[in-house]
């Protein structure tokens, strides 16, 4: 059996393929490569922790801000602690927070993790009304059995 083919056409159709492939091959690596820096995964606290999120390395968080967890500093830094069902993170943000922003609700934090675990939101996106929760949030709400959609108070922030 020959790899080359006898018919002049095939043979014509062979070569501009083996021509054109590793060209095709190299641009889609070089624009994976390249957008790479720009991709931010989505982590709830507990997917974060599992994951083990190196420092430093851009994500989302999302979950819902713990009641009483929010300090104000005198410096305008805020901090506070996300949580889902299973773990919860402390969020630290240098900013003003969106005006509905408030403790029980769900927020997504992009940002990253410092060395300590902390994580350093450098924008923080609140839901605009009663109804709405960012779409990863509600779905690992959903994933974990947490999801509130009625709204009722998850089991872990009842008082």
């Amino acid at each position: 059996m020959k790899l080359w083919p006898t018919s002049r056409t095939a043979r014509r159709r062979l070569t501009i393929l083996l021509a054109i492939a590793p060209v095709l091959i190299l641009a889609a690596g070089l624009t994976l490569w390249g957008l790479s820096g720009s991709i931010s995964l989505f982590y709830t606290p507990a997917q974060a922790l599992a994951a083990k999120v190196e420092p430093g390395q851009a994500v989302q968080l999302g979950g819902l801000v713990e009641t009483g967890s929010v300090v104000k500093h005198p410096d305008g830094r805020v901090t506070f602690r996300v949580s889902d069902k299973e773990a919860s993170a402390t969020v630290d943000y240098q900013g003003d927070l969106p005006d509905l922003f408030r403790e029980g609700q769900g927020i997504v934090a992009e940002g990253v993790f410092d060395a300590g675990g902390v994580f350093q939101a450098t924008r923080v996106l609140a839901k605009h009304d009663e109804k709405y929760m960012p779409r990863e949030v509600a779905k690992a709400l959903k994933d974990q059995g947490d999801w509130r959609g009625d709204g009722e108070r998850p089991a872990y922030d009842k008082p």
